[in-house]
C-alpha cells in the first residue's frame, strides 16, 4: 500500500515539476517551451553594433575586461568576448544603419551568463538622437537578495539585459516606446544605451520593486556586455539609389533601342 502511495506522489511530482520550476509568469530559460530567447546564429540577426561612446565603468571590474570594442560585432560566445560594465557602470553603442519598429523584436542584447539561472542584470535605453535616452519597462519578482553565487528565474525578471545565458540575447521590442516621447523616433534609433544594475535591492523596476541579482561580484563585477544584435533596419541609401539608377539605366537603353528600330 505505501509503495503504491509513494509511486504515484512520484508521477504527480513528476508532471508538476515544470510548474514547480517555472515560479514567475515571465518566459523562461533558452531552449524551453515559451522561451523569447534569440540565439547568436538566428538569421533573424541582419546587423550589429559598430560603434561605442560614454563607456563609464563601475566597480569591481579589473583592467583586463575594460575593452568597449568587445562589444562590436557579432556575438560570439565565447565568455571573454565582452566588455565588463563594472557594478554600476554603463556604455552606449551606434550603429551604422539605425533600428526600426517591426511588427515583433527588433534588436537582442547579449550577455555571457554561463548558466540559465546566474543572471546579471542591465536596463536598457534607446536613443534617437544620442542625447535623450528612453528606457525599456521592466519587471523583476526576485523577492529576497540573491549572494554573489546565486541563482535568479528567469521566469521571474522581464525587459532587461542579461534574461539569458551566453550565446542567447534578450529581445526587445520599439513599439513599447512608441507613444513615450516625441523625441524617441522608434523607426529611426541610433543609439543603445546598457546600464548595469546593482543587485542589492538599491535599483528598482517600472513598477518600483526592489532588483535583485548576484551580489556583491568582482573581477568582471556587474554586467558582462558580448553583443547587441538588430533584426530590423533602414536599408542602406546607396542600395537604393543604386536600384534606381540601375532602373533608370535600363530604361533608356530601351528607349533608345525602340527608336532606332522606327528608323
Amino acid at each position: 500500500m505505501n509503495k503504491r502511495v509513494n509511486t504515484s506522489c512520484f508521477y504527480i511530482l513528476l508532471i508538476a515539476a515544470p510548474a514547480l520550476c517555472q515560479a514567475g509568469p515571465h518566459a523562461p530559460a533558452a531552449g524551453q517551451p515559451g522561451s523569447t530567447a534569440v540565439g547568436m546564429n538566428d538569421p533573424r540577426l541582419v546587423a550589429w553594433a559598430t560603434g561605442w561612446q560614454d563607456y563609464s565603468v563601475g566597480t569591481g571590474c579589473i583592467e583586463t575586461w575594460q575593452t568597449p570594442a568587445k562589444a562590436l560585432g557579432n556575438a560570439s560566445g565565447a565568455i571573454e568576448d565582452i566588455v565588463c560594465l563594472g557594478n554600476g557602470g554603463r556604455i552606449t553603442l551606434s550603429f551604422d544603419q539605425p533600428i526600426i519598429d517591426g511588427s515583433d523584436w527588433d534588436f537582442a542584447v547579449f550577455e555571457n551568463g554561463i548558466t540559465d539561472d546566474f543572471l546579471e542584470l542591465a536596463y536598457v535605453e534607446v536613443s534617437s538622437n544620442g542625447i535623450d535616452f528612453f528606457r525599456f519597462p521592466n519587471d523583476s519578482l526576485t523577492a529576497d537578495p540573491v549572494d554573489g553565487f546565486g541563482s535568479i528565474d528567469p521566469t521571474n525578471i522581464d525587459g532587461f539585459g542579461g534574461k539569458y545565458r551566453r550565446e542567447y540575447g534578450t529581445p526587445f521590442d520599439l513599439g513599447q516606446l512608441s507613444d513615450v516621447s516625441p523625441l524617441l523616433d522608434v523607426n529611426n534609433v541610433r543609439f543603445v544605451r546598457i546600464v548595469d544594475i546593482i543587485g542589492d535591492g538599491s535599483y528598482f523596476d517600472t513598477s518600483g520593486d526592489a532588483i535583485y541579482d548576484p551580489h556583491p561580484t568582482a573581477g568582471s563585477g556587474g554586467f558582462d556586455l558580448e553583443a547587441v544584435g538588430v533584426m530590423r533596419v533602414i536599408p542602406e541609401p546607396g542600395g537604393f539609389v543604386l536600384c534606381v539608377s540601375a532602373a533608370a539605366s535600363l530604361l533608356i537603353c530601351s528607349r533608345r533601342r525602340n527608336r532606332r528600330g522606327r528608323n
